[in-house]
């Protein structure tokens, strides 16, 4: 009886969890996906302890309650500018969990097993620690690279792909010894060395990953975490983790699909890495003048447009301008000034970053669009205001078949009448690329930060 509602709680929490990817794909169900995913939680940690002998209902509950503390207290120290990189840090907690649970499953198993059974849980075990340690040490270098302790930069050993090669041949050598062998002994030697190797090889691709790919990196990083968890779950025996770890890897899979394909990026090069570096002509667009304007001058382009698009990015979030941004927009739309946001798919570093950003500061979701639907609209702009984007913006990708990101599709800002960047500098995006957007002729910089430049654009509107 208690098996069969521990199941029965089990299908409703996998229910629950799949409500709420659905409700997260779009804004205006986002709580609600919210709500089921917290929902099928609750359900599935319940069920698991109803389900658990007394001796270890006590550690559980522990060990739910210092986690429990920890999030909390993570989640009012990170602002929104630090999400991408706590994600990847959570991926790797996930990661570590399946090489410890992992190597628990193999040395004190929960079932006993005999012939094929029993290699198919070897597998199981070989596997999850695998893909579990890849996903342990790649999270903390993404983390990294987010953060700005590791260079953005890709860092690329000379013979880079055959030492990946060699790393995985040996590591399926490794596991053909560890199917074969009757010693516990030497198996937990060969997955110690297994793991060694695996942890080495989640440094190794995602150092030679570039900046701009990062945003993928994560959402492939999400994919790992979530196919880890599903082979903790055949190991453990346990349908919900499978079911939920499922979830994650082919909805992670699937976005990072989606965003390759935003960036006409191939999923296996962003994995090879060499990405990131310096266009060839970089130092040529350098040479080229720039033209400054000041807040004032903006303002009364603003309020002379017949059409207003704002393009968003990771400096807006740094700068903390979305609330000034949306009065700016507020203000233009009440003296009947049309306005639109536009949204690159890996604006930020976290999908859905800026979407984050613009809801939390109240824009109307009906006016922000996604860059398929917009990009088509700048040619009959007359201002677009570009508040700290720079790789998402930047021409070389349309009109320098030579540059690292050529073939990638941006947001078209160059097209309209007049284009205004809001940047501290002339530095080059998280890509390493030089954009030649500040050097056009309907370019205007108005350099400074975000926040200040957005706040004297508002007071000088509202005069």
């Amino acid at each position: 009886m208690y098996s069969g509602l521990v199941t029965v709680a089990y299908v409703t929490a996998s229910i629950l969890f799949i409500l709420s990817l659905g409700g997260l794909a779009h804004q205006e169900t986002a709580r609600r996906g919210n709500l089921y995913g917290i929902a099928g939680i609750v359900i599935a940690m319940a069920a698991t302890l109803f389900h658990l002998g007394r001796s270890n209902v006590t550690a559980t509950v522990v060990a739910i309650v210092l986690g429990a503390l920890a999030g909390l207290i993570i989640a009012q120290k990170v602002v929104m500018t630090q999400m991408p990189q706590l994600v990847a840090m959570l991926h790797s907690f996930v990661g570590l969990a399946a090489v410890l649970v992992g190597f628990a499953g193999y040395l004190e198993p929960l079932v006993a097993t005999a012939g094929a059974e029993h290699t198919i849980k070897l597998v199981e075990v070989y596997l999850g620690i695998f893909i579990g340690a890849v996903t342990f040490t790649g999270s903390v270098v993404a983390c990294g690279k987010l953060h700005g302790s590791l260079t953005s930069k890709p860092v690329m050993l000379p013979g880079r792909h055959w030492l990946n090669l060699g790393i995985l041949l040996l590591i399926l050598v490794l596991g053909a010894f560890f199917l074969a062998t009757a010693s516990t002994a030497l198996g937990v030697t060969l997955l110690i060395v297994m793991t060694l190797l695996a942890l080495l090889l989640g440094v190794h691709l995602i150092l030679a990953i570039g900046g701009a790919d990062m945003p993928v990196v994560v959402s492939m990083l999400n994919s790992y975490s979530g196919w880890s968890a599903a082979a903790i779950g055949f190991l453990l025996q346990n349908d919900l983790l499978i079911v939920t770890g499922a979830l994650v890897g082919s909805s992670g899979a699937i976005l990072s699909y989606i965003m390759c394909k935003a960036m006409n990026r191939s999923f296996v090069r962003v994995i090879l890495g060499g990405f990131g570096q310096s266009a060839p002509n970089a130092s040529a667009a350098t040479e080229r003048p720039i033209q400054e304007t000041s807040a004032a001058q903006v303002s009364e382009e603003l309020l002379s447009a017949q059409s207003v698009i704002i393009t968003p990015g990771y400096g807006m979030a740094v700068a903390q301008a979305q609330n000034a941004v949306s009065e700016i927009c507020a203000l233009l739309r009440d003296k009947g000034v049309p306005v639109r946001f536009a949204i690159h798919p890996v604006a930020g570093r976290l999908p859905g970053h800026m979407n984050v950003l613009l809801a939390e500061a109240r824009v109307p979701y009906d006016i922000v669009f996604e860059m398929a639907e917009i990009n088509a609209d700048f040619a009959q702009t007359d201002v677009v205001l570009v508040i700290g984007a720079n790789d998402t913006v930047n021409p070389s990708a349309a009109e320098d078949p030579h540059s690292p990101i050529a073939g990638m599709p941006v947001l078209e800002v160059w097209k309209a009448r007049r284009v205004v960047i809001l940047k501290r500098g002339l530095a080059a995006g998280y890509s390493g690329v030089e954009n030649p957007l500040f050097h056009k002729d309907n370019a205007r910089m108005l350099f400074g930060d975000a926040r200040d430049m957005t706040e004297q654009l508002l007071a000088h509107l509202k005069v």
